[in-house]
């Protein structure tokens, strides 16, 4: 009976103490936490407002970074190049640093991702022997925005052709609104100089050997420097488009060249002092041997390899990258990758027409890179935009210009050289 009563009174003291016991043991167990690195993008400012939920849900604590694009990709590929990294889960350029980090390990495979809802080469240009590395978020195209009230004012059309650009950026340019803007900030004017180069039959490379000093690379280079140096707001060759982007929301910009991505930004009101009906975006005019502006997986989200949190990390990927959060992307006007974001009833019922019928055309017409295609294609950029900084600075007219091009050709082809990519 004694042992009974004693029995009785442990499994009390246990049933009491369990409580207190579990809360101790709960409050040991460490946390998950996810270090994530976003870009200085509309999409990583979308993701940045949407977080706490995904914490609430999971219980996953994110710890994140948002940094402008180059210091995004500096940050990371010192990180991994010392070991050093303790990211897991971060906001990727497939044409910038895609093939680079590929070749070193970096990138986590991402064989149970599900790409069913993505356009095949959108996946392909972040994937090597099978294995995918890279989700493609934001899908980007060259377009023009202009202001639809002073080309009325001006009693100007549209340009579709790129004499007809010229012509309308000097008859704007004036009462203190540049007529033209676009990147003049060297190696960031390189994306968008490029379609300028496809439009007069020109390319970066060709064959796996540098060619924009070729005479039809070079006509484009003097006629985006011509244009940016005459009508270009005041310091263009410091300004990549977070520089330009505020000109243009402020009124003193009359057209300006640049990714589809912007739309969002320029005509939301609580960013932008110009009514929403007096912007406007068409199709980037044509050159005269070309009608290719670039279209590009600009963003892609990825893992990485060296990651001590995959499972964690693989959830924030899966949301990160998810149908619901594409849709609201879309909803914003960022042009994501996923096909469902773009067949949904809501989102095209809200979508404006000009950013539907420039994906149209882009996606008929255009070509899928705005940069090298090479590893070191960081290097490239750089050797590149001094050549465009000449052309701005001599509004076209360098007398140095195809010697300059000339010695960059070498120095890119070497680069390629000591990648092993030179040829192929």
């Amino acid at each position: 009976m004694k042992k009974r009563n004693v029995l009785v009174v442990m499994a009390l003291v246990f049933c009491l103490a369990y409580p207190l016991f579990a809360q101790g043991a709960a409050e040991a167990a460490p946390k998950q936490e996810i270090r994530v690195l976003l870009a200085n993008h509309p999409y990583g400012e979308l993701l940045k407002t949407k977080i706490p939920e995904f914490e609430a849900k999971t219980g996953i604590k994110v710890n994140y970074e948002s940094l402008q694009e180059s210091q995004l990709t500096n940050k990371l590929t010192t990180e991994f190049a010392t070991k050093s990294s303790t990211v897991d889960v971060f906001m990727t350029r497939p044409l910038q640093e895609g093939l680079m980090f590929i070749k070193n390990g970096w990138y986590e495979g991402l064989n149970s991702y599900d790409f069913a809802d993505y356009p095949a080469n959108s996946v392909d240009i972040g994937r090597k022997n099978g294995t995918a590395f890279i989700v493609p978020l934001v899908t980007e195209w060259q377009v023009l925005y202009y202001r639809k009230d002073l080309f009325k004012k001006a009693g100007l059309t549209v340009p579709t052709n790129f004499t007809e650009l010229e012509a309308a950026a000097k008859a704007l340019n004036k009462d203190g609104v540049a007529g033209f803007a676009s990147r003049g900030k060297g190696a960031a004017a390189v994306t968008q100089l490029s379609s300028y180069v496809y439009n007069y039959g020109g390319r970066y490379l060709d064959g796996g050997k540098a060619v924009f000093d070729s005479p039809e690379a070079l006509e484009a280079i003097r006629f985006y420097g011509r244009l940016l140096g005459n009508y270009g707001p005041q310091g263009v060759t410091s300004m990549s488009w977070e520089n330009v982007m505020p000109v243009f929301q402020a009124g003193k910009l009359a057209m300006w060249t640049d990714a589809s991505v912007f739309y969002g930004q320029i005509v939301d009101p609580t960013k932008t002092q110009i009514p929403a009906d007096d912007i406007g975006i068409a199709q980037l005019p044509k050159g005269p041997k070309g009608d290719s502006p670039f279209i590009v997986v600009s963003w892609g989200m990825a893992m990485s390899a060296a990651s001590q949190n995959k499972s964690a990390a693989k959830q924030f990927l899966d949301w990160a990258t998810s149908k619901e959060l594409a849709k609201q992307g879309m909803l914003t006007n960022i042009t994501m990758a996923r096909d469902s974001a773009w067949a949904d009833a809501e989102v095209r019922k809200i979508m404006n027409p000009g950013l539907v019928e420039t994906q149209a055309h882009a996606a008929k017409n255009g070509f899928p890179y705005d940069r090298p295609f090479m590893s070191s294609v960081g290097q490239a950029r750089d050797l590149i935009g001094e050549v465009i900084i000449e052309s701005i600075n001599t509004k076209g007219t360098s007398t140095k210009l195809a010697a300059l091009a000339q010695e960059k050709v070498k120095a890119v082809d070497a680069l390629l050289k000591t990648d092993g990519e030179y040829g192929l």
